[in-house]
C-alpha cells in the first residue's frame, strides 16, 4: 500500500493537478478569510468554514478523478490488477494519496487561526473541531468520488458525476424541504451530509457524527474494491 501512495501522491505533482487543487483551494479560502474575518472584523472562521463546503465538493472530484480512470485509458490498470499487492491495498494507497493532498490543502485553516491569533483569541476547539469535520466530510467525498472513477475510463466524466454528486449534497436540504412525504424526508435526513458537519462548526464533537463519515468512507471504499475485483474475474 505504501509504493501506490507514494506513486499516486507523486503523482498529483508531476502533474498539474495539485497545483491547481492547491492554488482553487488557497484562493477561494483566503477571499473568504479576508472578506469574513478582515472586514467583517471577526475572529471566528465560521464562515470561512461554511462557504468552504460548496468549493470542497467541486475541488475534491478534480482530485480524485485519475485515481482508476487514467488507468483504464492508459491500459496501466491490468498490470495494477495482476500485481501482488491486494485489491484493497491499491484501493487504500489510491484513497489516501488524494486524502494526502485534501489534508495539505485544509492545512491552511490552521494558518488562518494562527493569523488571527496575533489580532485577537481565535476560539481554538471550535476551530480544530471543525477542521477535524472537515476532514472527516473530505475523506467520505474522496472515497464517494474513488469509487466514480473506477466505473469509467474517462477523467472528464468522472469529475462532471462527482460535481454533480457534490451539488446534490449541497442541496439536499433544499430538496427535502420540497418533498413532502414523510418517510421520503425522514431517509434523506439520515443522509443529509449538511447535519452532521454543522456540529462540528459549533465545536460539537458528537461520535455519531465520526461513525456516519467514516461509515460512508469505509462503504465506498469497499465497493471500489468489490468493482476492481469484478474487473479482475471478467
Amino acid at each position: 500500500m505504501g509504493a501506490i501512495f507514494k506513486r499516486e501522491l507523486s503523482s498529483y505533482y508531476n502533474s498539474a493537478t495539485a497545483y491547481v487543487v492547491m492554488a482553487a483551494f488557497f484562493l477561494f479560502s483566503g477571499i473568504f478569510f479576508y472578506y469574513y474575518c478582515f472586514v467583517g472584523n471577526t475572529a471566528s472562521l465560521a464562515g470561512v468554514y461554511g462557504n468552504m463546503f460548496m468549493i470542497i465538493m467541486f475541488v475534491i472530484p478534480i482530485i480524485t478523478m485519475k485515481s482508476f480512470s487514467e488507468e483504464k485509458r492508459q491500459k496501466t490498470d491490468q498490470a495494477l490488477l495482476t500485481s501482488p499487492t491486494s485489491l484493497t491495498e491499491i484501493v487504500l494507497g489510491k484513497f489516501f494519496g488524494a486524502f494526502a493532498l485534501y489534508t495539505i490543502c485544509c492545512c491552511i485553516f490552521i494558518v488562518y487561526a494562527i493569523v488571527i491569533s496575533f489580532f485577537a483569541t481565535p476560539d481554538w476547539p471550535v476551530i480544530l473541531c471543525t477542521f477535524i469535520g472537515t476532514l472527516l466530510l473530505g475523506a467520505a467525498l474522496i472515497a464517494m468520488n474513488v469509487f466514480i472513477s473506477v466505473l469509467t475510463e474517462s477523467m472528464i466524466i468522472a469529475a462532471i458525476s462527482g460535481m454533480a454528486l457534490g451539488l446534490v449534497i449541497s442541496m439536499m436540504s433544499s430538496i427535502i424541504s420540497m418533498i413532502s412525504v414523510d418517510w421520503i424526508t425522514a431517509i434523506l435526513e439520515k443522509i443529509n451530509f449538511t447535519n452532521y458537519y454543522t456540529n462540528f462548526t459549533y465545536g460539537i464533537l458528537d461520535i455519531s457524527d465520526i461513525i456516519f463519515f467514516l461509515s460512508v468512507t469505509v462503504l465506498f471504499l469497499f465497493f471500489t474494491v468489490r468493482a476492481l475485483e469484478k474487473r479482475r474475474w471478467s
